[in-house]
């Protein structure tokens, strides 16, 4: 590792959600656990966050929360935390805020269980978001897609546009986006301070940053695989059997 350089030894996966456009195989599968290539898309995650030096994962749980716990427990080479939120869906934003106590006071990864899923590059993505991360201009470091290039993401109209030094702005109403949010960031907890109680959605906060001018994006290298519905498995699956050709 580059001297000085911050790497997370914690991180988040939200694997909480119903997974309701991927049914019916979310009917008894949460999504979390649905197979792509022969491993669950949770396993995908840890994978690569155990391959960046992530040591402590948390994982909120809600949506056939046992069968996801069983899962994930297995893990021989990272230690997993579960943020239980089987009383209460806390949404994206409310489970990260919950399972903060767990992620201690370092900035650390966040993984979308169901999204953060693709083609590796010459450089693994997790690595180019150690590398660009400032903990001085930043709250938030997300992995942004190009749409254009993404598998599965066919009716999405992208979520932000990119400056040449990579901040983030949203995308205007009826307009296309060039870039979409791939399921993985570096967040700082700072983020969260005034974040309202409940269930709250990350876009608020994300939103908040662009108002002070401290999200921020890396361009995804690689292809990123959209797993959204049933029919998408599918196409990654090809998308990776291709690559590997």
């Amino acid at each position: 590792m580059e001297k000085g350089r911050f790497r997370p030894k914690r991180a988040m996966i939200l694997a909480a959600g119903r997974g309701k456009r991927m049914r019916p195989l979310t009917a008894t599968t949460p999504k979390p656990l649905i197979e792509v290539n022969g491993r669950s898309l949770i396993h995908h995650g840890l994978d690569r966050l155990a391959a960046a030096g992530v040591e402590v994962c948390v994982v909120n749980v809600h949506y056939l929360a046992d069968l996801v716990e069983v899962h994930v427990r297995r893990r021989q080479d990272i230690d997993i935390l579960i943020s239980d939120e089987r009383a209460e869906l806390l949404d994206t934003g409310g489970g990260i805020k919950k399972a903060l106590p767990l992620l201690g006071g370092d900035p650390f990864f966040q993984l979308n269980a169901d999204t953060s899923y693709w083609i590796e590059g010459v450089k693994p993505n997790l690595e180019h978001l150690v590398d660009a991360w400032d903990e001085n201009r930043m709250d938030a470091l997300l992995l942004v897609a190009e749409t254009v290039k993404a598998v599965g993401y066919d009716s999405g109209r992208g979520d932000f546009d990119m400056a040449k030094d990579g901040s983030l702005t949203r995308r205007r109403e009826r307009n296309v986006a060039p870039f979409a949010y791939a399921g993985a960031a570096i967040l700082h907890p700072r983020l969260f301070e005034d974040a309202p109680e409940g269930a709250f959605s990350m876009n608020l906060l994300f939103d908040r940053a662009i108002e002070s001018g401290r999200l921020f994006g890396v361009q995804m290298e690689g292809v990123w695989l959209h797993i959204g519905t049933p029919e998408a498995i599918r196409e990654a699956e090809y998308a990776v059997r291709e690559s590997a050709a």
